[in-house]
């Protein structure tokens, strides 16, 4: 046996290839950071009672996170090229501990502006989607899908599975233990980071996960600053009718998961008489199945046409809002429970697909393009936060917010199936 072959056999641990604990490692990353970024919809009901703020500031406070969750995320891939991963996801795991632990010692409304957006909304967006695409990119040749659904589904579980204990807390015990118990949660990570994740196989002496050794040539390494990448890789995909295509259908995918559902659910809910808790419960049902359909489209998504796929996602979660404003009572019914199952099911399963998109179409700066395609993402999401907010302060109820999201999923689908690049596939870079 060759030293090399030595080598890489001495960094299998239990004959696992590193790749897979690369992965495991960032899935508990982007669980952890994603925790606090769903706490305000459990906590918009105890700040309110505490401190008699509106739902219009909450949500502005949230919109502001998800806008910096998007609008970080390119940079962030670029500084990942430049910097490390775990420099960066370290450092973004810290700015999400420093907002939720800062935020117990709020008195005043703008300081919800700085912890809940400004500090949570930059921490979160360093990581976010990119840090899942630049693992898959990066460490796997074969399974990309699989992988890029598996670190979604930690993502996106994150959010919704960490409801239950932090609305229990914050109904039985204070808003402000909660809070704290999401920035342990971001911080407990932080080792396990520094010492599992590497920017490249070379650095654990092995291949790529499916690579073959015979014909694989690593990637070339970027130049540049991270600033101008990231920006170039903007000027470029503008360019392109697929970036603006699978942009807009980003941001309704933003807007119909993490700005209406992911915020306002469990408001809304209250409104009809369920107990926070209940629908928190409800919430974590959600990101459950989550779990299986955002793997399972990881899986489709290494078979089957991504616009298809995505055409099919939208056009289902069109439905299920659609009927939700009769679904909502007091108590929790099978409808209710379908509901959840449903949109559990579709809530991120549009970002393999997506992702996959944009790898073909924009060729070796598809990570960068998808960081800008994820920060439609969540301009979309912060849009639908703050206007579902404005819609329940007005109206005093979130159906027209619901009816809105489901006429937004139908436009979602027909720009899916038209998606294409130049050549009707892929777009090199020059």
């Amino acid at each position: 046996m060759s030293v090399r072959s030595t080598r890489r056999s001495n960094n299998r641990i239990a004959g696992i290839h590193p790749a897979w604990w690369v992965a495991a490692v960032a899935f508990l990353a982007l669980f952890g950071a994603a925790g606090f970024r769903a706490a305000p919809g459990a906590l918009m009901v105890p700040l309110h009672h505490e401190f008699g703020w509106s739902t219009s500031v909450m949500s502005l406070a949230v919109s502001i996170n998800l806008v910096l969750f998007g609008l970080v995320a390119p940079f962030a891939a670029a500084l990942m090229d430049r910097f490390g991963m775990r420099r960066v996801i370290s450092a973004a795991l810290c700015l999400v501990a420093l907002g939720a632990g800062g935020s117990v010692a709020m008195t005043a409304s703008w300081q919800l502006l700085v912890f809940w957006g400004l500090l949570i909304g930059t921490g979160t967006g360093s990581m976010a989607l990119v840090l899942a695409a630049t693992i898959s990119d990066r460490w796997f040749v074969e399974r990309r899908g699989l992988v890029m659904g598996i670190l979604t589904a930690g993502s996106a579980t994150g959010q919704l599975v960490i409801l239950p204990p932090v609305a229990a807390l914050a109904e039985n015990v204070g808003w402000r233990p909660a809070s704290l118990v999401i920035a342990a949660a971001a911080l407990v990570v932080v080792p396990l980071v520094w010492a599992v994740i590497r920017d490249d196989p070379a650095e654990r002496g092995v291949l790529p996960y499916g690579a073959d050794p015979g014909t694989y040539v690593p990637p070339a390494r970027t130049a540049g600053g991270a600033v101008t990448r990231a920006l170039e890789g903007l000027a470029f995909a503008v360019h392109h009718r697929a970036f603006w295509a699978l942009a807009l259908a980003f941001a309704i995918c933003g807007a119909t998961t993490n700005g209406l559902v992911g915020i306002h659910f469990i408001p809304s809910a209250h409104d009809h008489g369920m107990p926070t808790t209940t629908a928190a419960s409800l919430m974590a049902t959600v990101g459950v199945f989550d779990i299986v359909g955002t793997i399972a489209s990881g899986w489709l998504t290494d078979k089957f046409d991504p616009r298809k796929l995505l055409a099919f996602y939208y056009t289902f979660r069109g439905v299920g809002l659609l009927l939700l404003p009769w679904l909502l009572q007091e108590s929790v019914h099978p409808s209710m429970i379908l509901f959840v199952v449903v949109y559990g099911l579709d809530w991120v399963a549009t970002v393999p697909p997506t992702a996959m998109l944009c790898r073909r179409i924009f060729g070796t700066r598809g990570t960068i393009v998808f960081g800008w395609v994820f920060a439609s993402h969540q301009v979309g999401a912060a849009i639908a936060a703050f206007a579902a907010g404005v819609a329940r302060d007005s109206f005093g109820t979130y159906t027209y917010a619901w009816w809105g999201g489901a006429a937004l999923c139908g436009i979602a689908a027909s720009l899916s199936i038209l998606t294409r690049g130049r050549d009707g596939d892929r777009t090199e870079m020059p």
